[in-house]
């Protein structure tokens, strides 16, 4: 069976760019032992899978990004 893939238009206030992250210093969550990776790139926060880099990155602006990590050091997110 192919997989496909559908594109869809972003939602409404979905203002992100579609950013290059080709050349991205990707930096380990944990010093090298975690599976999440960031880069910042263009003023926003790319986070991906480490073991699967080619699979989709999350692209968080800086507020989104602030309110997740502060959700997470509150327990909201499981990150283990």
């Amino acid at each position: 069976m192919a997989e496909t893939t559908t594109h869809q238009r972003p939602p409404r206030g979905w203002e992100k760019p579609e950013l290059d992250l080709s050349d991205a210093h990707w930096q380990s969550s944990s010093g090298g032992l975690g599976d999440v990776q960031i880069a910042f790139v263009e003023g926003f926060i790319a986070m991906r899978n480490g073991t699967r880099p080619e699979s989709p990155s999350l692209i968080f602006t800086p507020a989104e990004w602030g309110a997740f990590v502060s959700g997470a050091r509150g327990g909201e997110f499981d990150l283990t």
